[in-house]
């Protein structure tokens, strides 16, 4: 942290009741849940590039982690997270697929229309928006309670004052400047390898299919010679957007990089670029369906999947994920298996899945959205306190949406109670969710899964 005499020099440009950094996933359901409890005004949301949604918009295009796997799946997200998909539901923007690997229904939307439905959201929530604007360091009080951010806007350097702080920059920015523990990924397991995300253009979906679609190009993948087409895997996905003649893929892969190094990042991203082409001249020589496909995007950053997992009051453990563990303060239910992508042994990179037994969903206790010993700051999104397992769960993004209305809308109780985070009732909290419509006990019913089943699970 910078010393108090050269913070006392910095501007401030704003002081509110709630300072969310970063507008992932989380971050948004954060800003959105807290500034709809409060009041307009009250609630500031930053992040560093000039769009919301994070990974959602800037790297991905489906949502896991809404349904539980296998044969019976069971809703078992809702409330804000139900209303973005509503949005973009409505817009004829999205499809529901069956993922590639088994880990359930995914909701595949189209990312440039998200973009548009996070700002409608944020907007209309009455949170404050400041883009282009990057978390540099924090300002702290006698006690160590975060009392300032301090950032970097396109007019210099800058301040801004809060009461609370919800910390969902997925690295944990906000609790590292601030001195709080931190498990990094790599430390005690391997961390998981990154993916630069593409997007084919002039593919032929019909053509694809008819020819034997992904079981086809599993197929061509175990048989590619790494002689001619250097892939970094002989698997990966590859599934039609929600835009026609379009592809989006998860294939690429980096591995050994820590995700909060520069240098390692800038090297990652170079990679990863050089992996993306080289798919691409692959699919083109050797699949049907995608001899004309070309590369129309490539996301906007590596994704990477973990850096800094905050200790909390509690850590999310994979026994927890595996035994279906029930908490009396839990916030939210996670269905999803754990998928750990890994770097294998013969330089090809692999993925490590386990499903929680009998298609269930396990618990997620609230204190692991509150760092150990903090009472001024949360956690949400892939910065939340778990073991690596357990993250590699419970990182989906129906999960990282309901962990930010969690947290959005404990600060705004913190606020109103003029209590901290440890302090605030949880039954209370967890009443205000159920009535926001999110989902506390797995649902008995099986949630449908055809043509209209998203219009269909939302009416029942």
């Amino acid at each position: 942290m910078l010393d108090c005499f050269v913070h006392s020099r910095v501007p401030v440009i704003a002081e509110v009741d709630v300072l969310v950094v970063g507008a992932g996933s989380a971050g948004c359901c954060a800003a959105i849940a807290a500034s709809e409890q409060l009041g307009a005004g009250r609630v500031m949301l930053v992040d560093r590039y000039g769009f919301l949604g994070g990974t959602s918009t800037g790297i991905l295009d489906t949502f896991y982690g809404f349904f539980t796997p296998g044969d019976q799946p069971r809703k078992v997200a809702g409330g804000i997270p139900d209303r973005i998909v509503d949005a973009i539901n409505a817009r004829s923007a999205m499809y529901l697929r069956p993922n590639t690997y088994g880990a359930g229904t995914g909701v595949t939307y189209n990312p440039e229309v998200l973009k548009l439905i996070w700002d409608e959201q944020v907007v209309v929530s009455g949170a404050d928006v400041l883009l282009h604007t990057l978390l540099v360091d924090v300002e702290t009080d006698r006690e160590g309670r975060i009392v300032a951010a301090i950032v970097a806007t396109r007019g210099g350097i800058a301040k801004i004052l809060a009461k609370r702080f919800i910390d969902t920059s997925g690295d944990a920015d906000l609790c590292h400047l601030a001195g709080i523990k931190y498990e990094r990924a790599g430390d005690i397991d391997a961390a998981q390898t990154l993916t630069t995300t593409f997007r084919l253009a002039n593919v032929d979906q019909a053509t694809f299919e008819s020819a034997g679609g992904k079981k086809m190009l599993a197929e061509q993948m175990a048989a590619v010679d790494l002689n001619d087409y250097p892939l970094p895997r002989r698997n990966g996905s590859f599934h039609a957007m929600a835009i026609p003649g379009c592809a989006s893929t998860v294939a690429a892969r980096v591995a050994d990089v820590d995700g909060t190094d520069s240098r390692a990042l800038t090297a990652a991203e170079m990679t990863g670029r050089r992996q993306a082409f080289s798919y691409e001249r692959f699919v083109r020589d050797k699949v049907p369906g995608y001899e004309n496909a070309r590369i129309c995007g490539l996301a906007v950053q590596i994704g990477v999947r973990e850096t800094r997992r905050v200790y909390g009051e509690y850590r999310l453990s994979r026994d927890d994920c595996m035994t279906v563990r029930r908490f009396d303060d839990k916030v939210l239910l996670c269905g999803a298996p754990i998928e750990d992508h890994r770097h294998g042994t013969d330089g090809q990179d692999e993925t490590a899945w386990a499903y929680v037994p009998d298609g269930a969903a396990y618990d997620v206790p609230y204190r692991t959205l509150v760092p150990r010993g903090r009472d001024e700051v949360w956690v949400a999104g892939r910065c939340f306190s778990a073991t690596h397992d357990a993250h590699a769960s419970c990182r989906s993004m129906a999960q990282t949406m309901s962990m930010g209305q969690a947290v959005g809308i404990a600060a705004a109780m913190s606020i109103a109670g003029d209590v901290g985070a440890r302090q605030l009732s949880v039954v209370s909290l967890q009443g205000k969710l159920v009535d926001l419509g999110a989902v506390l006990e797995m649902p008995d019913r099986v949630a449908a899964t055809g043509a209209d089943a998203w219009a269909d699970n939302r009416k029942r």
